[in-house]
């Protein structure tokens, strides 16, 4: 007898789940309950849903697997942050981080395998990617970080950032498919404006968000409003100048009405004078903002050095003389290489060991 090639049973809609029970001669029914146990309660293996029979989930098993993420390694930072090493079906690894403070927790989740962007400060950078994530791949690092919240903080998660490995709009289907899962009542039932999804400036991708008309916030990861400084830092520059950048939030915010939040280092000699933060200021009025500059975490011993501290209160009195909001953040996790920019596997597990 030919053995039937099992399909992973989260790719399929409620409705192709319903036409799949159909098929076998069972109820309909079934099909909604299935799907709950899969992503209302995250369940990984077939033979705890309580509810449905011996018999139908012995079928299930047959025809469909359950290719859940393993934490295949938790690191935890003196000031609280855990970072994961997850480990994907197909044996590739993708880190997350949990990022706790006073008044929430936070899901930092990765979008793709490596990154292709090239971001000349960013480790992420330096892996090649690899492939993007699948919805519930994505949806299950935030199930893993809100499990942790509960287990190591006693309380629950509150945010989730799309600004781990890899850029999302560049997965943009997936990611968008994974956020409908999280907050859908189906789901993990949590709130549109909990999340935030950050890009380094895909404009075209930034229109079709506006476009799609999502309900989550957009930040984009801009450090210099100077075309010439902002090329020589992130290569996608050339191709999404500046200029069109703006453009394109200006469509975002017409059709949203939502605020975006710009993500900003400031690197000695690089971008640490006044005009580039004047620059900023400048891009700031395009359309409704707030900026979070945000201390670098060095990679390496290269060119790529945090600028001093008479710099970063230069940049906040400039934007804060033009009405604009402006927050120090200051970085977690950096003693497990869990901040920003620091994700890219440098931990000996799975098949990404020999990057």
């Amino acid at each position: 007898m030919e053995e039937i090639q099992k399909k992973d049973i989260r790719k399929l809609s409620l409705t192709q789940l319903e036409e799949f029970f159909l098929a076998q001669g069972e109820k309909k029914f079934r099909a909604k309950q299935v799907y709950e146990w899969l992503w209302n309660k995250s369940l990984k293996n077939f033979d705890e849903m309580s509810n449905i029979s011996l018999s139908t989930r012995e079928m299930l098993k047959k025809h469909f697997e359950i290719n859940h993420i393993l934490v295949d390694l938790m690191q935890h930072s003196s000031d609280g942050t855990i970072k994961n090493a997850v480990k994907l079906y197909d044996n590739k690894i993708v880190e997350s981080v949990l990022i706790p403070t006073t008044k929430r927790i936070t899901a930092c989740v990765s979008s793709q395998v490596g990154c292709s962007l090239d971001c000349n400060f960013c480790a992420t950078a330096r892996l090649k990617r690899m492939r993007n994530l699948n919805p519930d791949e994505i949806y299950d690092q935030v199930v893993a970080i809100k499990d942790e919240a509960e287990t190591y903080f006693q309380r629950p998660l509150t945010n989730i950032v799309f600004m781990g490995m890899g850029e999302p709009l560049l997965n943009y289907a997936n990611v968008l498919e994974a956020i409908d899962k999280i907050t859908s009542p189906e789901g993990l039932g949590m709130a549109p404006r909990r999340i935030t999804v950050s890009t380094v400036g895909v404009t075209k991708m930034i229109r079709k968000l506006a476009d799609d008309e999502v309900r989550f916030n957009l930040a984009v990861s801009l450090h210099s409003a100077i075309n010439e400084t902002r090329s020589r830092l992130m290569p996608i520059n050339d191709s999404n100048p500046v200029e069109e950048l703006g453009e394109s939030l200006k469509y975002w915010y017409e059709k949203t009405k939502r605020k975006v939040t710009y993500e900003y280092v400031i690197w000695e000699g690089i971008n640490d004078d006044e005009r580039h933060a004047r620059a900023l200021a400048k891009f700031c009025k395009i359309i409704p903002s707030k900026v979070n500059l945000i201390q670098y975490n060095p990679i390496d011993e290269g060119e790529f050095r945090q600028a001093k501290q008479e710099s970063v209160d230069m940049y906040v009195r400039i934007l804060e003389s033009q009405g604009i909001i402006a927050k120090v953040r200051k970085s977690r996790g950096q003693d497990i290489d869990a901040a920003c920019g620091q994700l890219a596997n440098k931990n000996e597990v799975g098949e990404l060991n020999t990057i």
